[in-house]
């Protein structure tokens, strides 16, 4: 076990609540920001880089955590590492149970990758993340330059992590307009996290002077765009639904605030095209969604409603599983009032002393269906369109909307080492072995009883044997990557199988006497063993070792009702988990109430 002082944490964002819940094999929710740079990038020197960037931004030096009610974050002391890219774009970062940063910083020839789950920033957060690594990197790399700074000094760790959400709820109702179901892109689907990426250069110059001919914003004319390349592959016969466009928005262009944590809501369009609809007819519509005037009072009402929902006292008041049923289930239904997403982080800026060594920065994301996003950086801007659709019609149609429109478009090839790369599962391949020798068992046991002794249905109490065993080695899969939790599920499981065993059998009692008081003192001492052995900090193991010494409750209820014929066993175990609690709570006094400060926050 660490010894060390009590680690910072705090409530998941508001925006961010869902990510958790909604991860997935299918949509990773991770996005990557990149810097192209115009050398090669060394290692070690970004190493450097990456440490004195860490050191400016401590508020992403989190790990995702369980409540009984809530998620949230809290500081942990890990290291940060610079890879070689080696993993697809957008990989899984975020794995439950499993105490690891919520980012990845890699590199590749002359790209710098900030790759980063979404519950821990967004755009912009990561954003000033990645000009501040490249510019720490600029920095090392070029002593004998002078180069500017590009963060503010005088901001603290508490301005990043303000709960901004919070502070401009303003708690005004509005009537809610009911979302339509949007027409859905028709396709084969990728399986499981494979997507198709495609990145368009464009002159940003060209970009603004097309949007300002046509009177709209840069955001409106692209989002116009990518919805009539959508458009163009929907049979004119199948029209009755939108296709209907999600505009993340940075909310800190309309409230103040520097925080690096989620900040940010969205507005939903809904484009209704005739048979002869022209690019004219989408660019009035999204055009008039984007007045800064409607785009404010939109987002406005969705930040105090989602605010509202987090605050409602009966909501806080359900626990976290049943909260992320809801979460994933709202997240389904949402998404079918959703065409495809679009999202611009704008010009990125930095000083000019940086332009000889920077030839562009990137964006693009983790999606289940077609998304589109873009940035730019002096003339250079960037298209990021990432898709589940096996093909790229929509992609073409994009690119061939704006060469009409006199914008000159280059496809840029892929270079990304990880998609050539099979992914290995030998775990779950070992799982699936063992899940199909169970089941050979089974069907041999039940050939065997039939064949040899009809007489005898032994072959019951071997399938529920083999389930059992298939069960404890299932979870054990499942939970390997916490320990802990691995011990108090197999504590459950022994326990209920113990008397399920017990009854089968006729019911000795065996199971409440001996093996349930037995199973719980085991458990408690090989937690202790587990968080020496693995090393753990008082906030990973300090709520298990809680919940082992509850444990002792079982054996107490099974006593006092009676249950129990053989007491001496009861006794003890829960003699020994009494004072296994006090002894927690009179030398581990405050992190104990700081724990369940965290675990049981409403």
């Amino acid at each position: 076990m660490k010894k060390e002082h009590s680690s910072r944490w705090r409530k998941l964002d508001n925006a961010a609540q869902a990510f958790p819940a909604a991860t997935g094999k299918k949509d990773t929710r991770v996005f990557r920001f990149y810097c192209q740079l115009k050398e090669d990038i060394q290692a070690d020197l970004l190493q450097k880089a990456l440490e004195e960037t860490m050191e400016h931004y401590p508020v992403f030096s989190m790990v995702l955590r369980k409540g009984l009610f809530w998620f949230y974050l809290e500081q942990r002391d890990l290291p940060a590492k610079v890879e070689e890219e080696k993993r697809p774009p957008c990989s899984e970062i975020y794995v439950p149970d499993h105490k690891t940063l919520l980012f990845q910083v890699s590199y590749y020839k002359t790209r710098i990758n900030f790759e980063v789950f979404h519950a821990l920033t967004d755009g912009t957060g990561a954003m000033l993340f990645l000009k501040e690594l490249v510019s720490n990197y600029l920095i090392l790399r070029h002593p004998e330059e002078t180069f500017s700074k590009v963060s503010e000094d005088m901001l603290t760790e508490t301005d990043f992590e303000e709960d901004s959400f919070s502070q401009y709820y303003t708690g005004k109702k509005s009537e809610k307009e009911k979302s339509r179901p949007a027409y859905q892109i028709k396709g084969e689907y990728l399986e499981q996290e494979k997507m198709e990426i495609t990145e368009i250069l464009l002159s940003a110059e060209a970009v603004h002077k097309c949007a300002k001919a046509h009177g709209v914003s840069v955001t409106a004319y692209l989002a116009a765009a990518l919805v009539y390349a959508v458009y163009e592959e929907i049979p004119k016969s199948r029209l009755k639904k939108p296709v209907s466009l999600m505009v993340p928005a940075n909310l800190r262009n309309f409230f103040p605030s520097a925080s690096m944590t989620n900040f940010w809501s969205w507005i939903e369009i809904a484009c209704d095209l005739g048979p002869e609809a022209s690019f004219e007819d989408a660019l009035q519509i999204t055009g008039a969604a984007m007045q800064k005037e409607a785009l404010k009072q939109e987002i406005s009402t969705r930040m105090n409603d989602l605010v509202r929902i987090e605050r409602n006292p009966v909501l806080r008041a359900v626990p976290l599983e049943i909260k992320n049923l809801a979460l994933m289930a709202g997240t389904t239904l949402g998404g079918r009032s959703i065409t495809t997403v679009y999202s611009n982080i704008g010009r990125i800026q930095m000083p000019p002393e940086y332009e000889t060594y920077i030839e562009r920065f990137g964006f693009f994301t983790s999606t289940d269906k077609v998304q589109m996003c873009s940035c730019s950086y002096g003339d250079s801007m960037v298209l990021g369109i990432t898709s589940k659709i096996a093909d790229s019609n929509i992609e073409r149609n994009l690119m061939h909307l704006l060469q009409k429109e006199g914008i000159v478009c280059e496809q840029e090839e892929n270079d990304f080492p990880g998609q050539k790369e099979q992914p290995h599962g030998t775990a779950k391949l070992g799982l699936k072995i063992f899940s199909f020798t169970c089941i050979a068992a089974v069907v041999l046991c039940w050939m065997m009883n039939f064949l040899a002794t009809p007489q005898m249905w032994w072959a019951g109490y071997a399938t529920a044997g083999v389930f059992c065993a298939w069960l404890l080695i299932r979870v054990g899969y499942q939970k390997r990557k916490n320990p802990l939790k691995n011990s108090m599920w197999q504590l459950i499981f022994i326990m209920i199988g113990a008397i399920l065993w017990d009854y089968a059998t006729g019911w000795i009692g065996w199971s409440v006497d001996f093996a349930i008081p037995l199973a719980v003192l085991l458990n408690g001492a090989t937690m202790q063993i587990l968080a020496r052995a693995y090393k753990m900090e008082v906030s990973e193991y300090l709520f298990y070792l809680m919940q082992s010494g509850a444990a002792g409750i079982v054996p107490a209820i099974l006593w006092l009702t009676g249950t129990v014929r053989i007491t001496w066993p009861s006794v003890i175990c829960v003699g020994l988990s009494v004072l296994y609690l006090i002894g927690l709570f009179f030398f581990r006094g405050k992190d104990f109430m700081r724990e369940m400060q965290k675990k049981f926050r409403v």
